[in-house]
């Protein structure tokens, strides 16, 4: 196995990776609440999480990856008044609860098909799951950590404070949660302003509800990730991932329930994904920043000035660390648009090319140089998963591939075996790792088609030394932004500007 190296949010440090089990690694992701369409924010730490998987299965883990569904219309206590969600959008949109939540939890997917995500190997639903949520409760109250209020249930934090290291994870602390909890619906049955619902009572107008111990309700949006964690991965497993806007409440609340309940602490490794902004600011209603995913896809919406393919946005992503800052804008869009297709159509030249001759390389730095590139990727993806690092050497290597192409250096400027090993590379990390795909010929057969036909159009035209038809093709072409190259020996290529 690797010497894989992560950042762990809980100790704020890189640690060597470890799993529990050697060979098999358990990791929860927190999935989407779907009780409206995803939005860009949904982009990043799905498409993070997919590479992570990708690469722990590349480097011989078996992954258990888990993620959830949240379709119990989860409230949110912090900060704003307790609302279910989903009932809410529901009766907005004339549907049945349960209906939304399907219709939203089809785009969703739809949405990761076309970001090339793996679906993950469990994906439970919050409403699945209200028994085992349900006898988590009970455990907690049962051990002295949760007590019953006016139908509602909660977590007492400042019991659990004070024998725990409640707040390690976000870096808050417990007097200062007292003083800025803000006064909202349904404190005045709390202990303290500080406690989370573990249940919340349903009042007559509330669709969806559940008959529990105590009464008719639904359970609150923490213990719905910790009781679907404990199911299927355990009392501790391995990985537990997110965003960074996840750190407190939930994650926070996670800790504290589950240790509760299993006598452990659940997560050995949490990594979390930093925020998006886009034009310099936090996304928000208020802005009029909420770009969803079908308005990237299509250009719709005020701010994008073109629709953008979700490999531009998946390669995007990945051009930066995920613990950094993410500024969405249209000019750095527009530049990894560019960028996948630089290394795209190297990628796919590269793969049309063959070496042959003695096995020694004819420009020994040069092909030094490459070895080196290559064996850097394992490097800084085992230092945190450096996505941005891997891509940088790529484009050191498109050179080049380019030049190999263009028969300015020849093939055999490369060892046999660091050509074979550079073909593999690219295949590997790209395709398998990446999980990129070819945003223009890959995806339009129709394209392909005209283009070979135009090509065969005006291969005749030359041979005919009909230059007038030749430049016409080539030149009316480039007016529609598809460039026409004339190659070595006859062959032509194509690109969409």
């Amino acid at each position: 196995m690797n010497q894989l190296k992560v950042y762990n949010s809980l100790t704020r440090q890189k640690e060597l990776f470890t799993p529990i089990t050697p060979g098999h690694v358990g990791m929860y992701v927190c999935g989407p609440t779907v009780s409206g369409e995803s939005h860009l924010g949904h982009a990043r730490p799905y498409i993070t999480f997919d590479v992570i998987n990708r690469y722990l299965q590349h480097t011989g883990y078996k992954v258990r990856y888990v993620r959830n569904i949240t379709d119990a219309g989860h409230f949110e206590e912090e900060g704003r008044e307790a609302v279910d969600k989903i009932a809410s959008k529901a009766i907005l949109e004339k549907l049945e609860p349960m209906e939304l939540v399907q219709k939203y939890t089809n785009l969703f997917h739809w949405a990761m098909d076309q970001f090339n995500t793996l679906p993950p190997s469990i994906e439970p639903t919050a409403t699945g799951h209200i028994v085992e949520q349900i006898e988590m409760i009970k455990k907690i109250i049962d051990a002295g950590y949760g007590y019953a209020s006016n139908g509602s249930v909660y977590f007492d934090v400042k019991k659990y404070a004070a024998a725990h290291d409640y707040g390690k994870l976000s870096g808050r602390v417990i007097d200062e949660l007292l003083e800025t909890t803000r006064e909202l619906e349904g404190q005045e049955e709390k202990k303290d302003m500080a406690d989370f619902a573990l249940w919340k009572n349903a009042a007559p107008e509330h669709i969806m509800r559940w008959q529990s111990p105590w009464g008719v309700g639904y359970p609150g949006w923490h213990i719905e990730c910790s009781a679907m964690a404990t199911k299927y991965l355990g009392a501790q497993f391995d990985i537990h991932g997110g965003g960074m806007d996840l750190l407190f409440p939930h994650h926070e609340s996670e800790i504290a329930q589950s240790t509760i309940c299993n006598h452990t602490a659940p997560v050995r490794y949490w990594i979390h994904n930093n925020m998006i902004t886009i034009n310099g600011r936090k996304m928000g209603k208020s802005y009029n920043n909420v770009i969803k995913l079908t308005e990237l896809f299509s250009g719709d919406h005020p701010i994008l000035e073109k629709a953008y393919h979700p490999m531009t946005v998946r390669f995007f992503i990945l051009q930066t660390h995920y613990r950094s800052t993410l500024d969405f804008s249209n000019e750095a869009l527009q530049a990894s648009e560019k960028g996948l297709r630089r290394l795209w159509d190297a990628f796919e030249h590269l793969g049309k090319l063959t070496r042959e001759g003695g096995a020694a390389a004819e420009d020994p730095e040069l092909d030094q140089k490459v070895a080196r590139l290559l064996k850097e990727f394992d490097e800084f993806m085992d230092d945190d998963f450096s996505t941005a690092k891997v891509l940088a050497n790529m484009f050191e290597i498109v050179p080049v591939i380019n030049s190999i192409k263009d028969k300015l250096i020849p093939v055999t400027a490369l060892s046999a075996e660091n050509f074979l090993f550079l073909q593999n590379r690219f295949q590997t990390w790209l395709v398998d790792i990446f999980g990129l795909k070819s945003v223009s010929e890959a995806d339009n057969s129709k394209l392909q088609g005209v283009m070979q036909l135009l090509i065969a159009i005006r291969k005749e035209a030359k041979s005919r030394k009909d230059f007038v038809t030749s430049d016409l093709i080539r030149n009316q072409l480039a007016n529609l932004g598809i460039t026409l190259k004339d190659e070595k020996g006859g062959d032509m290529s194509w690109s969409v500007d």
